[in-house]
């Protein structure tokens, strides 16, 4: 882009390094963490706060937390930030939800220049594409889809918000939860109705709770399947592979979901309310922790069991390639098919007629390997140097970090500097993805020809 790998240059060494000598994997990294840093500076500036301007290391949490669609705050984001503070955490969350890559594209391309093909790998590798040929096309589909989703969104919220709020506020407020919404990152400017209190205010509203869940639900079903959507409209079975588990998956987690929470919280969260109340509540819990983070009811009041099956629908997420972070439904979906070939002991893992690759069930489980490392090494860490805290609370905490949920039971305000930056690279690691934080310190793969002698080892 005149060329966009000259202007993405990084330091090692005090030499300049152009993009062409970095993987995909640093790149991303890098770049997430310039915006991260970015964001910092922003919302340090007197006018970015209504009083007192916050210290370093909470306006990199704040700014993190945007970047990265989680969702975790230490300040409510009505009463602390200003507007401008406001536009600067929902400009980060746009960056983030799309990827960096998708506006620098989306940039060059409207200024003319041409994107060349080590940029339209990043581009591939950042918003999880399936092949390289057509990603420039894409990539346009991706900022039509999302800017007419949230358009739609904001134009629904503001039925309801204008009058509750006025013309302006309830505008602002409108876009402000739409954006945040589609892009799965749990922020709100709901806090005049109480601080932290998210959608509790609208808990009983079916246009607010039901538009904030379609908004998460298709922000989270991947970039790759609106494209196919596109392509084949309601005809499921031309849909690819990929297309077709996460949309099942999808279904199934959220019906199911939504079973399981009505049964759950019939003497907890629900206790007292009425079935058609009970099931808008319950259809909420089991969208928000894939992986939006709002909540119109207390979190920290859900059931034991209720509280579990949050923690693992936080820990599944969203589809690849979309606004959500997890491990994603189609990581789950190959380890629960390949386990199914496995008990039939057949060689291939048939789905919808097709038949997987045979390497995708040891990429799916290394990206739940790592992900269950950083997250428990996070927990330790947190549990050591608070040892006070609830151990629920800080795994609750960290599951809800590391894949950008933003979910909490009220501690992110109890942490100590040292936990909040335990937090804050868990939700990096979630953004940036865990298989590529790792690929950030390994060197590409060599292939010597030259293997090591089988031998068996027992498992299970």
């Amino acid at each position: 882009m005149g060329k966009l790998g000259d202007t993405l240059k990084g330091i090692t060494n005090g030499k300049k390094l152009r993009i062409n000598k970095l993987s995909s994997a640093h790149i991303i990294a890098f770049g997430y963490l310039a915006i991260i840093l970015l964001g910092t500076l922003l919302l340090m500036l007197p006018v970015s706060s209504k009083g007192d301007t916050p210290r370093f290391l909470d306006a990199m949490f704040t700014a993190t937390s945007a970047t990265c669609v989680t969702g975790l705050a230490v300040f409510d984001t009505y009463t602390q930030w200003s507007l401008f503070g406001q536009i600067v955490i929902i400009l980060l969350i746009q960056i983030g939800g799309m990827g960096f890559m998708t506006i620098i594209s989306l940039a060059a391309m409207a200024t003319g220049r041409k994107i060349g093909l080590k940029e339209r790998s990043v581009l591939q590798d950042s918003v999880n594409g399936m092949q390289l040929a057509g990603i420039v096309r894409m990539v346009k589909k991706i900022a039509f889809g999302t800017f007419l989703f949230e358009g739609i969104g904001a134009v629904l919220l503001a039925v309801r918000f204008i009058p509750k709020m006025g013309a302006l506020e309830g505008i602002g407020n409108a876009a402000f939860m739409s954006i945040s919404a589609f892009c799965n990152a749990g922020f709100d400017l709901n806090g005049k109705y109480g601080e932290y209190s998210s959608l509790c205010e609208f808990v009983s509203d079916p246009l607010v709770v039901i538009t904030i869940s379609m908004l998460v639900l298709i922000g989270g079903i991947g970039f790759s399947v609106w494209d196919d959507i596109a392509k084949n409209k309601l005809k499921f079975s031309a849909y690819r592979l990929h297309s077709k588990l996460a949309l099942v998956i999808t279904a199934v987690l959220t019906v199911m979901g939504t079973a399981l929470f009505f049964i759950f919280e019939r003497e907890h969260t629900n206790a007292g309310a009425g079935i058609w109340q009970s099931l808008l509540n319950s259809f909420f819990d089991s969208v928000t922790p894939r992986t939006a983070g709002f909540n119109t009811v207390d979190t920290a009041a859900l059931s034991p069991a209720g509280t579990i099956l949050t923690i693992i629908y936080m820990f599944i997420g969203g589809s690849p390639g979309s606004t959500a972070g997890g491990v994603k439904t189609v990581t789950v979906a190959v380890l629960v098919f390949a386990a199914i070939a496995s008990m039939k002991n057949s060689e291939d893992i048939d789905v919808f007629g097709r038949r997987l690759e045979e390497d995708i069930t040891s990429k799916a489980l290394t990206v739940i390997a790592i992900n269950l490392f950083i997250v428990f090494t996070g927990i330790l860490c947190i549990s050591g140097a608070q040892p006070e805290l609830s151990l629920k609370d800080v795994v609750f905490e960290g599951f809800s970090a590391i894949n950008t949920v933003g979910m909490t039971t009220g501690i992110t305000r109890d942490l100590i500097p040292f936990s909040r930056v335990v937090i804050m690279l868990l939700m990096y690691c979630g953004r940036v993805g865990s298989v590529s934080f790792a690929l950030i310190f390994t060197r590409t793969k060599k292939f010597t020809g030259v293997h090591n002698p089988v031998e068996q080892v027992n498992v299970g």
